[in-house]
């Protein structure tokens, strides 16, 4: 029996999604075969060659049989349609050359690669390259490594003179057993031009010397029953080329410690400082007193001298030597630069500031009787020779030491308030916080507990220099990271009367007072190390020649 109009089936939703995928599968085969055979037929047609021409038609049908079987095979699959074909997966690497090989190196693989040779044998080989290219030694190798003569990392404010490329580099990529040194050098050289980059830009800030240049910093730190001038520039000018020349070294130290960079590190110290030396004559004849703008003096010398050593950069990629340092191999000597990870602008910054408040503070109290005293057990409160100031102490090495500073009566007295007392330092109520922050009064004393025991009561500039570079090149020290506690930021005499715990020295239980009004310390013998020369070259040193206060209960003359 026919069924009725109204119960003629409807086609089910996959039937009609079959009808679909088929007309398309028809079409598309369709066009296919046409794109494809339709040229291959005309070619056949325009062959005049007879047997040429039947070759041609016995391919065109083979062609056209494997294109008709092939539309028996569904392009489309009803099984599945996407609505939202998935994508072929693309890598999110970039295809790089076997210089990748050598990314992530290490400072020490320079040294493990013999590369200070290597680079010399280069250089010896390719003089002529050099002197011909007007890039000099960055040209010249930037032409050999990677085909570009132009490469010059100068500092002209170009932005691109000295980008690196290495994983498309084919010229690079290419150099076969020779591509580790090839981007070794290309790398330390890129680094290194951004180290001088990286100098320039931290310096470009009105921070440096902001603490000294307030009005009343020299009064903060300088008290005296007088008001005379404090001629103390001229000291703390001959210390700014140190602080440079740490500075420096310090802002290279990012990129490695190890010891076979001290040669590299050397050089920082020495070419920076070397710039800074003439500036220093420009300041010799200014004078100096308690309200003078030493913070804006210092300011401008560092600033200066910054700028001129950023002008290294230009002489070393050129080829040439710089102020007596040597030319550029002497800078990447060692792989300083070779994973150099920049220069850290705001800790460079403050870490100068620290050095250069550390330093005027340092000449300040050296015109007063400041002085550090102790050398007794830490924690000794039997008080066989006294006892301590304890906010402004250390312990060391089992030895505990305090800050003094011996404040003489300001006014006509016969009390015994004439003898004066031990305080506090002016000013060192303020370190450790604010614009000093950088600074406190345990730098103070472990500073000078390291100057003395170096040079006793000698320590002056060029030991400072000299011990800071010394430092540098030998690895055994960092004055950077130790900052205001260095050795020779500060150079307070200091006095050992531990032994006296043990002697019968007369009032030996008065050596050490607090920091009171009250607080008359006497000192009734040879009290630094029970030796009466040292004894004297202290008084002198302190201040205190000619000077009654401290033996004025004694009974016998001390000697001193």
């Amino acid at each position: 029996m026919p069924l009725s109009p109204q119960c003629t089936p409807v086609p089910s939703h996959n039937s009609r999604k079959a009808q679909r995928v088929h007309k398309a599968n028809m079409v598309l085969g369709k066009l296919r075969a046409n794109v494809l055979l339709f040229p291959l037929a005309i070619v056949c047609e325009l062959n005049q060659v007879r047997e040429l021409k039947m070759r041609c038609v016995l391919s065109f049908a083979l062609l056209a049989l494997l294109f008709s079987s092939s539309l028996a095979t569904p392009i489309l699959s009803t099984s599945r349609i996407w609505k939202n074909p998935p994508r072929l997966a693309r890598s999110n690497q970039k295809r790089c050359g076997p210089v990748s090989a050598f990314y992530g190196q290490k400072s020490s693989d320079w040294d493990a690669n013999g590369m200070d040779d290597w680079l010399n044998k280069w250089w010896s080989n390719h003089t002529t390259l050099i002197s011909s290219n007007s890039k000099g030694f960055a040209g010249a190798f930037g032409q050999w490594a990677m085909g570009n003569p132009d490469w010059s990392c100068r500092d002209d404010g170009s932005s691109s003179d000295c980008d690196l490329n290495p994983c498309d580099d084919r010229v690079l990529n290419d150099k076969g057993v020779e591509i580790r040194q090839a981007y070794y050098t290309l790398e330390s050289m890129n680094r290194l031009h951004s180290y001088f980059t990286g100098l320039g830009q931290a310096f470009q800030v009105a921070s440096i010397g902001a603490a000294l240049s307030k009005d009343s910093w020299a009064t903060t730190f300088y008290r005296d029953k007088d008001v005379k001038s404090v001629i103390v520039l001229k000291e703390v000018l001959n210390a700014i080329t140190t602080v440079i020349g740490i500075g420096a070294a310090f802002a290279g130290l990012a990129g490695a410690g190890t010891a076979a960079a001290a040669g590299a590190l050397n050089s920082l110290f020495t070419g920076s400082a070397a710039v800074a030396t003439p500036l220093i004559g420009t300041h010799q004849d200014d004078t100096f007193k308690k309200s003078a703008d030493l913070g804006g003096i210092l300011g401008t010398i560092v600033l200066e001298a910054m700028k001129g050593f950023t002008a290294a950069n230009n002489v070393l990629m050129h080829g040439d030597a710089f102020e007596g340092t040597g030319d550029i191999r002497s800078y990447l000597k060692g792989g300083l630069f070779l994973d150099f990870g920049g220069v850290d602008k705001v800790k460079l910054i403050d870490t100068m500031n620290n050095f250069l408040i550390g330093n005027a503070i340092n000449q300040l109290y050296r015109t007063q009787k400041i002085f550090v005293m102790g050398g007794g057990a830490c924690g000794d409160a039997a008080g066989v020779i006294g006892n301590g100031p304890q906010d402004q102490s250390i312990c060391r090495d089992g030895k505990a030491w305090y800050l003094y500073y011996w404040q003489e009566n300001d006014v006509v007295s016969t009390t015994v308030h004439q003898w004066g007392w031990t305080n506090a330092p002016p000013g060192s109520e303020q370190l450790g916080k604010g614009l000093y922050a950088g600074v406190t009064v345990q730098d103070i004393i472990s500073s000078s507990l390291d100057s003395y025991n170096v040079a006793r009561f000698s320590y002056d500039s060029s030991t400072a220099a000299s011990r800071a570079q010394d430092a540098l090149t030998n690895g055994w020290g960092n004055p950077g990271n130790a900052g205001a506690s260095w050795e020779g930021v500060f150079t307070l005499p200091v006095c050992d009367v531990g032994w006296a715990a043990s002697s019968d020295m007369e009032r030996k239980e008065y050596i050490l007072q607090g920091h009171d009004h009250e607080a008359r310390p006497n000192w009734c013998g040879p009290i630094c190390t029970g030796d009466l020369q040292t004894t004297k070259d202290f008084i002198k040193a302190a201040n205190m020649e000619n000077f009654q206060s401290p033996k004025y209960m004694c009974e016998t003359p001390p000697g001193y």
